[in-house]
């Protein structure tokens, strides 16, 4: 999952949770998240360069072969985690989301 991030801001700072999961729609499986490239798991920080769009990859464990339509969640005990809905699957299984 390439993610990417437009930061309108300065001094931002993000970071992924590990209760992070891509959710089936169709069975409600979740996909773990296995691995990440240039973002911190929390509760270390990332420093987001100001005014720029930023990017970040997420792999997760496979989703079940029945698999048409899922969400991307960062279930976390506080607002603001991401959450993107109605990600349709492609054959390369490789998607592009801006959080």
């Amino acid at each position: 999952m390439h993610c990417y991030f437009n930061n309108t801001f300065k001094n931002m700072l993000i970071r992924i949770w590990k209760s992070t999961f891509l959710i089936d729609q169709g069975s409600g499986s979740r996909s773990e998240l296995v691995h990440i490239e240039n973002i911190s798991y929390a509760p270390e920080w990332t420093s987001v360069p100001d005014n720029q769009l930023f990017h970040f990859l997420l792999i997760f464990s496979a989703l079940p072969k029945s698999c048409v339509k899922f969400d991307l969640l960062e279930d976390i005990p506080q607002s603001g985690g991401f959450h993107v809905k109605d990600i349709l699957r492609n054959d390369q299984d490789v998607y592009r989301v801006d959080v």
